[in-house]
């Protein structure tokens, strides 16, 4: 993250659901140059596809029924920031040109305009699945594919992080027993042994949920 941050190249994190990929992302940013600029995310499943687009790329007043209003989009508000993309994989195959054209050129056009407008973000996108398997299998474009893959990450589950497990668990119970107004300062040894041998499916997120 360190040495991704000091660079302005676009970024792929790859990982299963509750392994914290926003959170790498948001660290990547404020370990940037460009911390003091806006981070804003989308999740790439928004439907219907129209709306998806109008909050990427903006829109102009009567591009669609319901655009009472122009409004920017998160490529453009995001100033010279960063864009987080999350499950990128779901973005509609007739999105992804666009935002092709958006990194290559650093333009958009926002729906109903025919003028491009310059923007300036950095993307980071994510995804639980295999992208270089999505493109062969027809789902998403590739030359979309090798933009976004500036540099990939591959976040480990936390299957495979157990030695994180007792810090992660102290840094929640921290958290928690704040928020509810608690005083529990510890677990057992029982209960780390516990935590320490369950499959964590959901990962980071579901142990959190658990503490």
């Amino acid at each position: 993250i360190r040495k991704i941050a000091l660079t302005n190249c676009n970024v792929l994190l790859e990982g299963e659901t509750g392994t914290g990929k926003e959170l790498f992302a948001r660290a990547i940013h404020r370990a940037g140059s460009k911390a003091h600029e806006k981070f804003l995310a989308l999740h790439c499943s928004t439907q219907p596809a129209e709306l998806l687009e109008a909050q990427l790329f903006g829109q102009r007043k009567g591009a669609f029924a319901g655009a009472d209003t122009d409004q920017p989009g998160i490529l453009l508000h995001a100033g010279a920031g960063t864009v987080f993309l999350d499950e990128v994989f779901q973005l509609p195959l007739a999105t992804q040109p666009k935002l092709l054209r958006a990194i290559e050129f650093k333009e958009i056009f926002p729906l109903g305009s025919q003028d491009p407008v310059p923007v300036q973000a950095r993307i980071i996108a994510s995804t639980t699945k295999d992208l270089m398997r999505e493109v062969t299998e027809g789902h998403f474009h590739e030359d979309l594919f090798y933009r976004l893959n500036g540099v990939k990450i591959c976040i480990p589950p936390l299957r495979e992080q157990l030695d994180d497990i007792p810090e992660l668990v102290e840094f929640f119970l921290a958290k928690h027993t704040l928020a509810l107004g608690k005083r529990v300062t510890s677990v057992s040894n029982e209960t780390m042994r516990l935590l320490m041998s369950a499959r964590w499916k959901g990962n980071v997120r579901q142990l959190d949920n658990a503490i």
